[in-house]
């Protein structure tokens, strides 16, 4: 049986107001700041040297800054070498993959609500998704994850449908979703598969004959061999590419990483509640109706197997993520649409938002606003923070937002209150372009383009050449349209492709003092690293040329 639309319980809102909502927040000033330092700048640099390798072997195994990186698999890479063939190396092509994974993310969730005749439900839960801040920074950031998220939702859901229907295309699409999931972020994905699966099966089945005969059902052939005709033949051909691949690949990146044993040990670990307050994070400002969830009275859920498999699909992945040894922020993404789908179904379910869960709404956000308004009072930094704005200014800004919404929201409860959790959107709204242009503001400390301009109007004789860290200068390459030298490089990302191959992109020190007998050079050496590069020797053959953002330019 399944639940059918009940009027008033949740805010029906118009399909196309979710789609252009959605939209909006993706796209909004996708390129108005610089490809970031770290992830994003590795991720933009590897397609941008598979389309300038020439060759098919640059596709099959990706390269960083010259060097070998078989530390992921290369779908993202593939899409965005794509668009950066059709659209050019802007800021904003690199970023349309995770953008786009966003909106495929809320098509899906908006496809599920129709096959489950829950449409209100997610259409709610889609607006939720991507309004989220986790979300809304995730799709606008180039790393695998959005992707990842995507691929991953589409085979579970498919998977859960076969499970109900036993129809064989959903077999054949989940196994295909799944295969693109690898594709995307390695076997992980499969893990997070099986997980979800297996939770759904404990918390729905009864008896191991329920659990062997829900298993059975994936003895079919249609479905694996589409699966391996996706997924086999780059595995194959990196294996015959590059002899380590198959080790490094399955052994390093993917159990010893679990287990905290990588090499390079490059990861941040943490304790197993480390996602508990990220999740608040994640999904706000929806975070905001946890006192209203917590209140409403709880039911029975209508749809048993429905909500077993929600459930499933974020708490699996969050207790696997949990128990791993290496902890990242970002791998929330992938827990957010099915957390998203269940909270509007128990929303749906237990009959909305009434009266007094929206005046609570409307004095959390109350209080948020007097505690804003309190800590602006207390801060005296004269620096401009994003919009013209200081840290003070910022704080009242966001507590007038509060105020904003807790009198719309007040306003709403005398009138329609399963509307009452609408305003929140504002937020999301508000803090885009803060986001947006505090980055800007800040575009010499989190990006090389303004070191690269400046080069090439100062100094554009001379070789840019980093010292020691590549990552926090990952975007440099990216800007001057090739590789950088590395002097006595620290880089963990550039470790394997540096060890396994002769190269003339990680020198050392005597070949760097070889050099500035010959070439003019400058060197980048970031503040962290001064101390130590003051007691090199040929440091004093250089003097500091620039300073920009957390680095110093030094030139012979």
């Amino acid at each position: 049986m399944i639940l059918q639309d009940k009027p008033g319980f949740l805010p029906d809102l118009p399909q196309w107001v979710v789609w252009i909502s959605a939209i909006l927040i993706v796209s909004f000033q996708l390129g108005g700041y610089p490809v970031l330092n770290n992830n994003e700048g590795l991720y933009a640099e590897i397609p941008r040297e598979m389309l300038a390798s020439g060759h098919w072997q640059g596709w099959v195994i990706p390269h960083l800054n010259g060097l070998a990186y078989m530390e992921k698999p290369p779908l993202l890479y593939w899409l965005t070498a794509i668009c950066m063939a059709l659209f050019g190396e802007s800021e904003t092509v690199i970023r349309l993959v995770p953008a786009v994974s966003a909106l495929v993310c809320v098509g899906l969730l908006l496809w599920f609500g129709r096959q489950i005749q829950r449409e209100v439900a997610a259409k709610l839960a889609s607006l939720m998704f991507v309004s989220g801040l986790g979300v809304m920074v995730m799709s606008r950031s180039l790393m695998f994850d959005m992707l990842l998220t995507a691929c991953l939702l589409g085979g579970v859901m498919h998977a859960w449908l076969y499970h109900e229907r036993h129809e064989l295309r959903y077999a054949c699409r989940s196994l295909i979703f799944l295969a693109l999931a690898i594709l995307a972020k390695g076997f992980v994905a499969t893990i997070l598969f099986t997980a979800i699966g297996g939770g759904y099966l404990l918390f729905k089945t009864r008896s191991l004959t329920d659990v062997f005969k829900a298993l059975g059902m994936w003895f079919r052939w249609q479905p694996w061999l589409l699966f391996l005709i996706v997924v086999l033949p780059w595995h194959i051909a990196a294996m015959f590419a590059e002899p380590i691949f198959a080790w490094f690949y399955f052994i390093n990146e993917h159990i010893l990483r679990f287990m905290g044993k990588r090499e390079p040990h490059d990861y941040y670990a943490g304790a197993w509640w480390y996602y508990l307050p990220r999740m608040a994070l994640f999904l706000f400002p929806w975070t905001l109706m946890l006192p209203v969830l917590l209140r409403l009275k709880r039911v029975m859920p209508t749809v048993p197997a429905l909500h077993a498999f929600l459930a499933a699909g974020w708490i699996m992945p969050l207790m696997f993520f949990s128990i791993s040894s290496a902890k990242a922020n970002y791998y929330l993404v992938t827990v957010m649409p099915l957390l998203a789908l269940q909270t509007a179904c128990w929303l749906e379910e237990t009959g909305g938002v009434k009266r007094s869960g929206a005046f609570i709404l409307g004095a959390t956000c109350a209080v948020l606003a007097l505690l804003l308004f309190v800590g602006a009072g207390r801060q005296n930094s004269p620096e401009q923070l994003a919009l013209g704005l200081t840290a003070a200014n910022l704080m009242q800004f966001f507590a007038s937002v509060f105020v904003l919404i807790a009198i719309t929201v007040i306003w709403m409860a005398f009138r329609r209150p399963a509307w009452a959790m609408l305003p929140l959107i504002i937020l999301p709204i508000a803090i885009a372009p803060v986001l947006v242009d505090g980055a800007k503001n800040r575009s010499a400390e989190i990006s090389t383009r303004d070191l690269v301009e400046y080069s090439k109007k100062h100094f554009a004789d001379r070789e840019l050449i980093l010292y020691r860290v590549f990552e926090q200068q990952s975007s440099l390459p990216f800007y001057l349209k090739r590789p950088v030298r590395v002097v006595d490089s620290r880089s963990s990302d550039l470790y394997w492709g540096n060890k396994l191959h002769k190269n003339a992109i990680v020198i050392d020190d005597q070949k760097f003092v070889d050099a500035l007998k010959s070439q003019k050079l400058a060197l980048i050496v970031l503040d962290e690293d001064q101390t130590d590069f003051d007691q090199k020797s040929y440091s004093t053959q250089m003097k500091r040329i620039a300073r920009l953002g957390k680095a110093s330019i030094f030139s012979n």
